[in-house]
């Protein structure tokens, strides 16, 4: 059993997987920045100064009631909040993480040769003895 797990182990898709993991976790690092940094002020800007990661709905008022400036101020005082900017954000990132996974892929397949059909096999001798036979019979 042990020997099955390290052949499993070191086979090259499980080594792949691993690094594609790790290479994914950075990736979603850089693209959470690149939402949150880059594509949503300019976003919340032209809506008039909206920080989408701010935008939420207080449920319940905590110990002290509100109205609460930031989610995070709203949390501490132990308010129910539904934090449907932060969702915004996470769905943006979604989209742009797919849609590099999507150029990614795309150009991937581009990269890829495509195999020529192989060629028909050659006749083999005897068919083609019966073929001069059948021909000549014709005649």
């Amino acid at each position: 059993m042990i020997q099955e797990f390290k052949e499993f182990i070191m086979k090259g898709n499980v080594l792949d997987m691993a690094v594609g993991v790790i290479i994914g976790a950075a990736f979603g690092k850089i693209v959470d920045s690149l939402v949150k940094d880059v594509i949503m002020p300019p976003i919340g800007l032209l809506m008039g100064g909206v920080d989408f990661a701010n935008k939420f709905a207080v449920l319940k008022d905590g110990a002290t009631p509100g109205p609460y400036a930031t989610v995070e101020i709203a949390q501490k005082a132990g308010a129910v909040t539904w934090n449907y900017g932060v969702f915004v954000n996470t769905v943006l990132a979604f989209l742009i993480v797919a849609f590099a996974i999507f150029i990614l892929v795309k150009a991937y397949n581009k990269t890829k040769k495509a195999e020529p059909p192989p060629a028909p096999p050659a006749t083999p001798e005897d068919v083609l003895l019966l073929r001069e036979i059948r021909d000549s019979l014709k005649k």
